[in-house]
């Protein structure tokens, strides 16, 4: 190699290291690590105290770790808080609100009306129900209707009944007349009453035994005494049971029929406990049933059963309808619905904004861009997803109705987390008030304090 050559290799290294050292001076004076130094206002204010990662509960006075080596996390003096806000007030970056989907309500004043529905059972009406038994011994002679379920009408024969007693009563009742007849001209006045009140007596005595009227007609006319007896039918209806046949020996125990009349018909339903407040006698129902497709029947609320059942902790009611057409029949089924009659001015919010937790209910109310403060109400009743509010809400406050569980757990740390901060601030504002009044017995003001050192981050400890 040449003396020439070497002369430009020495130079180019020295050109080369040069440079090396140029770089590396500029890089370490313009790089700066973003973690160096107390640049932030929190990293600057020692932690109050420290708490558990996973149960805010748990705290310790120095820095720790829980049983699975997790750090315990710092709790700072929030500067931004102040005295006025309510405890568990949470505010959240707007770009998170709605990332997590907050939607907000207005409360507002509006009537509440409601429709129940239910299914229903048909039942007989009680009051056209009607079981016949005789008023005295005998045998049945003759069933004229002996068929169940057939239709009868009023005063139509049902059956023949032989009772001895009621043979030797009309037997009585015609020597009474005999007897009027014969004392009619008697000049004694007791004598002529005796025979008439005899008479009247005798005869109320058949119709209390149930015969019939036109059968004691006919035994004053015909002086006939009649062997058997005739039962009839009350009302207009049909059979729903027949308890004897002929030849059977009756008793005034036995019952010989069971009538009903199917004009008009009851139907039960039962309800939930919170849907009571908006039914009472009167109100207007319809009701659907399978049989009769698309047709709607009409009746009311007749009665309100006074206790619920057990099993179903549902209450009773008891539904009237007109049945002329004999269209409904016992033991179907049927879709009814209630219109109940109550109507509610109140103010109100959505059902979703009802946060209930324990035995009390409360709201999020929005206090500002992403600030909400829960605050507890006084809830009504409900009706067409809206919700009765009784006290802690006026007219126009918005409040949330979705992803409020999420806030409900953030405000719940915050209270918590105000709660453990109280101890400490009383102790740092003790502790401060005795550092001022000893500055000003050595006549130092507060602004005349000399600055307390800022600890140095252990980053930039060796520059």
């Amino acid at each position: 190699m040449s003396k020439q050559s070497a002369v430009i290799l020495v130079l180019a290294f020295l050109a080369t290291l040069a440079m090396g050292v140029g770089g590396g001076y500029w890089y370490a004076t313009r790089w700066e690590p973003k973690v160096a130094g107390p640049t932030s206002e929190t990293s600057a204010k020692a932690p109050l105290f420290y708490r558990h990662p996973m149960n805010p509960e748990i705290t310790s006075p120095v820095p720790a770790k829980d049983e699975m080596g997790m750090d315990y996390v710092p709790v700072y003096q929030d500067t931004e808080a102040t005295d006025q806000a309510p405890a568990g007030m949470v505010k959240i970056d707007p770009v998170i609100v709605q990332n997590i989907g907050v939607r907000t309500a207005s409360a507002e004043r509006r009537t509440l009306t409601r429709m129940i529905r239910a299914v229903g059972r048909v039942d007989y009406d009680e009051g056209f129900l009607a079981r016949l038994h005789p008023k005295t011994e005998g045998w049945v002679e003759k069933l004229f209707v002996d068929k169940t379920g057939a239709k009868v009408q009023k005063d139509e024969q049902l059956l023949s009944l032989y009772s001895p007693q009621l043979v030797a009563t009309q037997q009585e009742y015609l020597l009474a007349l005999r007897n009027l007849e014969t004392l009619k001209a008697s000049p004694y006045p007791d004598i002529q009453r005796g025979a008439e009140e005899l008479v009247q007596s005798t005869r109320e005595r058949l119709q209390l035994l149930d015969v019939p009227e036109h059968q004691i007609r006919e035994l004053e006319q015909t002086e006939k005494i009649y062997k058997n007896l005739h039962i009839h039918s009350p009302f207009h209806g049909v059979v729903v049971n027949i308890g004897v046949r002929e030849g059977q020996y009756v008793t005034p125990q036995t019952e010989l029929y069971t009538l009903a009349d199917l004009c008009q018909v009851w139907v039960y339903v039962d309800i939930y406990e919170y849907e009571l407040p908006w039914v009472k006698v009167g109100d207007k129902a319809e009701m659907r049933v399978v049989a009769v497709p698309g047709r709607v029947f009409h009746g009311t609320v007749a009665y309100i059963y006074p206790y619920l059942e057990e099993q179903t902790r549902t209450a009773r009611l008891r539904l009237e309808f007109d049945n002329s057409d004999l269209a409904l029949k016992p033991e179907m089924f049927a879709n009814v619905t209630i219109h109940a009659s109550r109507q509610v001015e109140a103010v109100v919010v959505p059902e979703a904004a009802i946060v209930r937790s324990g035995a009390r209910e409360q709201v999020f109310v929005v206090r500002g861009p992403g600030e909400f403060e829960p605050r507890e109400v006084k809830v009504g009743i409900s009706a067409e997803g809206f919700t009765e509010i009784l006290a802690g809400l006026e007219t126009g406050e918005k409040v949330v109705t979705s992803s409020q569980f999420l806030i409900d757990s953030e405000s719940k740390l915050r209270e918590a987390t105000a709660k453990m901060k109280e101890p400490q601030l009383g102790a740092i504002n003790a502790e401060k008030q005795e550092e001022d009044a000893g500055k000003h017995e050595q006549g130092i003001t507060p602004k005349e304090s000399p600055a307390k050192d800022n600890h140095t981050s252990p980053i930039h400890s060796g520059h």
